[in-house]
């Protein structure tokens, strides 16, 4: 019937399916269309009923397999049409994830949505290569950053001189492409290039991989050891806790580390 459809934007979480949120299980159980981006697990698929639509919606860096303009209509299609729609979205919505863009549109069209949060990568990712994001000893802040952007004029450009010396830990989503120009400003605007830095590929899963260094040399090293994206980022003092914590590489799963003694 038309206009009784509703819109769920669900985080995914950071790859394991397990971290899924109760709720976000339940409405994909209970959803008649599932349009879901590239970094969800595909085996949260699974709970989704035989008779419920799965669209693959791409998203990855230029090679979107359907356009932001297109996404919001089919959105609206299947809500005018009477539909349950989850849009299913990696980490949590509200991080880097468009949920403001696309829920926005419902409301502007009135159709009824909800959000439902989920784990954001930069800190799955990052407490599962045991690196806590605050330490009372080491961070008492903490900054999420796209490492992506826009390349457009209404594009705002980064304050480099904040996330060099304003906050303790700073964690970059999207960012591997641009490693060396983030390498790059930081220590320009003053942060010390020994500062510690990880990156995690596939985090929390049985194939997640960890990179550390500092600063000066992480770009470099990446490259060396061809650590591709996507990888999250963090930068800051609290990544010398991964030597003690990195308690899910003690869990015997099978990963690659690359770490560096410099």
């Amino acid at each position: 019937m038309k206009g009784s459809g509703k819109v769920f934007f669900v985080g995914a979480g950071p790859g394991d399916p397990k971290l899924i949120t109760v709720r976000g299980m339940e409405l994909l159980k209970a959803a008649e269309v599932v349009l879901y981006d590239r970094l969800v697990n595909a085996k949260l698929l699974d709970y989704v009923s035989k008779d419920a639509l799965i669209i693959d919606c791409g998203k990855e860096k230029d090679n979107h397999h359907i356009p932001q303009e297109n996404m919001n209509q089919l959105l609206l299609r299947f809500a005018r049409n009477g539909k349950q729609v989850v849009r299913l979205k990696g980490g949590d919505p509200s991080i880097f994830g468009r949920v403001g863009e696309e829920a926005q549109v419902c409301a502007e069209h009135e159709i009824p949505f909800e959000i439902v949060p989920g784990v954001t990568s930069g800190i799955g990712a990052s407490i599962y290569a045991g690196i806590p994001l605050t330490h009372r000893d080491y961070a008492s802040s903490v900054t999420f950053v796209t490492g992506h952007r826009r390349g457009d004029k209404n594009t705002q450009e980064l304050n480099w001189e904040h996330l060099a010396n304003g906050v303790d830990t700073v964690v970059f989503y999207m960012g591997m492409h641009n490693l060396p120009f983030i390498q790059k400003q930081l220590i320009f605007h003053g942060r010390d290039a020994r500062t510690p830095v990880a990156l995690i590929r596939h985090g929390t899963l049985d194939r997640q991989e960890v990179l550390t260094g500092e600063l000066w040399n992480i770009a470099q090293e990446a490259a060396k050891a061809s650590f591709k994206a996507p990888a999250i980022i963090v930068i800051g003092e609290v990544v010398q806790l991964r030597d003690k914590l990195k308690w899910w590489d003690k869990e015997g799963s099978k990963k690659v580390e690359f770490l560096l003694h410099n």
